[in-house]
């Protein structure tokens, strides 16, 4: 009896672990570049009794066996990568990035972490910076006197200076890109940074090495779905409260077994 009230506890924590990984794709459904994450779950150890296969007393092959399960646990919270949602917003420093691919900033401490959120501005001295003043890399300045600025689809970037009729290229984005872009690691202000399991960054061109094109103008917006969020919510609730409900009846069957 005491093995159902820790297997539907090890449930209620799972659920409990699911509904704060919806909690969080919720309250980031207007976070721009924002990637939603999903809870994985994993049965814990059986206890086998009688193993499948087995020899019975007479001889004959057990064509089953008698094994116990322990519950769950939360073995990872995967982030989704799928294309989120474009906005157009006319502003030339908004760029958004159509497929795959993340920008490149540099952080304080000189680490570089990727992002998918181009809503870009310039810094005092005209660097092209996040909202959060990280670099771009790799660094590119906006001349002061420039009236307009135009970024291709290919990531060049060209100015018009005051005083001239011709754009001049002043730079060209680089992206990058993960064989296993899963195994970023989340660390806030829409930032990831690579680990042993995403792997080494392949950087290029926009629309080089299978790296995705960028969008002038645009912003992309979270890839979370309110609608399959709310599901995920009821459904993560009801199982919660099932198993709530199985350490009520194992509690019972406990109270009216000690009475005897």
């Amino acid at each position: 009896m005491l093995r159902s009230l820790n297997t539907a506890a090890t449930g209620m924590a799972a659920q409990q672990t699911n509904i704060d990984v919806v909690a969080n794709n919720i309250a980031n459904v207007n976070t721009t570049g924002f990637r939603r994450s999903r809870a994985e779950f994993q049965d814990l150890l059986y206890q086998t009794i009688r193993a499948p296969g087995g020899t019975a007393a007479d001889g004959s092959r057990l064509p089953t066996g008698l094994q116990v399960g322990q519950g769950t646990r939360t073995v990872s919270t995967e982030n989704i990568f799928t294309q989120g949602g474009m906005k157009q917003t006319g502003n030339p420093l908004d760029l958004a990035i159509e497929g795959a691919g993340f920008f490149q900033v540099t952080r304080p401490n000189g680490e570089v972490a990727y992002t998918r959120a181009g809503n870009l501005k310039t810094d005092a001295e005209g660097r092209l910076v996040t909202v959060d003043g990280f670099a771009i890399e790799p660094s590119i300045t906006i001349p002061t006197d420039a009236v307009s600025v135009t970024i291709s689809a290919d990531g060049t970037i060209s100015a018009t200076q005051a005083g001239q009729n011709q754009a001049q290229e002043i730079g060209r984005l680089q992206l990058a890109n993960f064989i296993n872009p899963a195994g970023l690691r989340s660390i806030g202000r829409s930032l990831f940074v690579p680990t042993a399991a995403s792997g080494e960054p392949i950087v290029a061109a926009p629309g080089e090495e299978g790296i995705g094109t960028v969008a002038q103008g645009f912003l992309e917006g979270s890839n979370v779905e309110v609608v399959t969020e709310m599901i995920d919510l009821i459904t993560s609730q009801r199982a919660y409260e099932i198993n709530q409900r199985v350490i009520q009846a194992a509690d019972e069957m406990l109270r009216r077994a000690s009475e005897r």
